[in-house]
Parts: structure tokens; sequence; C-alpha cells
């Protein structure tokens, strides 16, 4: 059974402007002219993610569409991943010709989420094998504790000795919106919604899916940002590449485990 065409509208309208900013960045040296080379590299390797998850966003968008729910959990992580992107563009990025465009991204998108995710949640509830289960939760808990324990290790010692992070001056940042971000939101995020799937609860077996396509999606665009940095005699790339490549493999395994075992399609409440 489709549901509402807004799942289109939404898709195809955000996939069209996050296009727009991702090739400009690429191919435009003033947008990010304002950058230090580090970050300014980062932000490269952002954009090609950002092509990626369009790719995702549409086709995950046509299946949602057309009732699949499997297809509706990977349109929620493409968007969750956009939501990101965009708070760090909209607020970490020197204010160029596409701010608009950043912002009016990250508002189609946090409302895209917001929109679909109760009437998702109240259609049908997610029902997958035991086994998937079990992956998608330890791999979420795994990565949420990761990724908190390598900005611990950088920020305590940094705070302790009173100096400022070396990553934060490499990016010619204040503070770095990815520690803001990760540490408050997205990693507990993780290591909430992996304990809850694994205790079997609704909330939990939801919100898994999502965030592991959220974690493939931006572990691309790392992976992309340091192939970048390498190639731009940047020093110590190899092994965070390999690190995160890592976790996109297991991301990526476990999404796919527990999405395929899901149930597949729901009713729509507009019909």
């Amino acid at each position: 059974m489709q549901t509402s065409k807004s799942v289109l509208m939404w898709s195809l309208v955000i996939s069209a402007l996050v296009t727009m900013t991702s090739v400009l960045g690429l191919v435009d040296q003033s947008v990010y002219g304002e950058e230090t080379k580090n970050w300014a590299t980062q932000a490269r390797g952002q954009d090609i993610g950002n092509l990626l998850a369009v790719l995702v966003l549409l086709a995950s968008g046509y299946g949602y569409y057309r009732g699949s729910h499997r297809a509706a959990l990977v349109w929620i992580g493409a968007l969750l991943y956009l939501v990101y992107a965009f708070v760090v563009y909209s607020m970490a990025v020197h204010f160029n010709a596409l701010f608009l465009v950043y912002v009016t991204i990250l508002g189609l998108s946090s409302y895209a989420v917001m929109f679909n995710v109760n009437s998702l949640r109240a259609r049908k509830e997610v029902s997958p094998q035991p086994a998937a289960r079990k992956v998608a939760g330890y791999t979420s808990i795994a990565i949420g504790v990761l990724f908190a324990l390598l900005w611990l290790s950088e920020l305590i010692p940094a705070t302790l000795s009173g100096e400022v992070p070396q990553s934060v001056l490499d990016a010619g940042l204040w503070v770095n919106p990815v520690h803001v971000i990760d540490l408050a939101v997205v990693l507990p995020a993780f290591i909430i919604a992996g304990r809850l799937t694994l205790r079997g609860k609704a909330a939990g077996q939801f919100f898994v899916a999502p965030l592991l396509v959220f974690s493939v999606l931006m572990g691309v665009s790392i992976v992309a940002a340091m192939v970048l940095m390498t190639v731009g005699g940047f020093e110590n790339t190899l092994p965070p590449l390999v690190m995160v490549s890592v976790v996109v493999l297991a991301s990526l395994l476990a999404a796919w485990r527990y999405v395929r075992s899901a149930a597949g399609s729901f009713r729509s409440s507009m019909e």
C-alpha cells in the first residue's frame, strides 16, 4: 500500500538542495575559502558522504512511499544523518552564499523526521529476529562507547591541562561541534537504543535501525575525508581511516541483517 505523496516531496526537495550544496562545495573553492585546510578537507569529505545520502534518501523514500516499512527505517536514518551534517554546516562553516540553503536543509530534514516518526511507530511495530536484534543492539552500544572514549581521550587531558584540543586548533574553531553533538546527543542515543533493543523494548527496536544507517553514512563521510586528507599530505590519517572503515562495515552488516529481518510493510492510515 502506498503512503502519502508528501514522502516523495520531502525526499525530492531535500535531495535537490543537498546535491546543490555538495557539488558546489566540491568544485567551488570559494565555498570553504575562509576555512583552514584541515576543516575544508573534512567538509569536502562530508560533501561526498552527502551525495551518497541523497541516493539512499531517494531510494528509501520511494520504497517508503510504496509501503515498505524497511525502507522507511532507512529513510529516517538518512534524514538523521542530514540533520547532523547540516547542523555542522550551519554553525561551523564561515558565512557564505550557501548559508541559507544549509539552514533550509537542516529545517526540512528535522521536520521530515518529526512529521513521520510518530505515524511510522503507530502503524507497525518492528519484529526483527532475535539474532539480528542482538547484533544490532550490541553494535549500537559499541559504536556509542567507542566514539565516546575516543573524544574523551582527547578532551579530558586538554581540560585538565587547560589547553585547547589539537583537533580544534587544526580546524580553526572555538570548539568542535562534532564533540558537542556526539557527546550530548548522538552517542548516548546509540547506547540507549542498543540497550533498549537488547531488552526488546519498542522504542529501541524502532530507532536502532535508523541509527545504524546514520552510522554507515557518517562513517563513509569520515572515510572520504581521511582519504582526501591523505592525498592532501596530512599525517596520521591511516589509523582513523582503518578504524572508521571497520565501524562502517560493522554498521552496514548489522543494519542490513536487522532491516532484512524486520516486518516488510504497513498500511497507510491515509488510504
